[in-house]
C-alpha cells in the first residue's frame, strides 16, 4: 500500500507542476464529482507530458477543453446488414 501512496504523491507533484493553479483546482473539483473523468484527464496529461508534447503550463481554459473532450459520449450503433 505504501508504494501506491508514493505513486499518487509523485503524480500529484507532476500535475501541480504541469497545470495552472486554476486548472489544478478544477481537476480537484471534477475528481470529487466524477473520479473516473478526473483519472482519464490525469492519465492523458501525464502521457502528453511524458511524450514531450506539453510545452507550457495547462491553463484553466485548456483543462475545460480536455475535460469536455473526455466526457463526450461516444455512441456506437450496431447495424445489421
Amino acid at each position: 500500500m505504501r508504494q501506491l501512496e508514493q505513486i499518487e504523491a509523485v503524480k500529484k507533484q507532476l500535475l501541480n507542476k504541469m497545470l495552472s493553479k486554476e486548472a489544478f483546482e478544477r481537476l480537484g473539483r471534477v475528481r470529487s464529482v466524477n473520479p473516473e473523468l478526473a483519472s482519464q484527464a490525469e492519465l492523458y496529461l501525464l502521457q502528453i507530458y511524458q511524450s514531450g508534447k506539453l510545452k507550457d503550463t495547462v491553463s484553466d481554459q485548456q483543462m475545460k477543453e480536455i475535460l469536455r473532450l473526455l466526457s463526450e459520449k461516444r455512441d456506437f450503433k450496431i447495424m445489421k446488414k
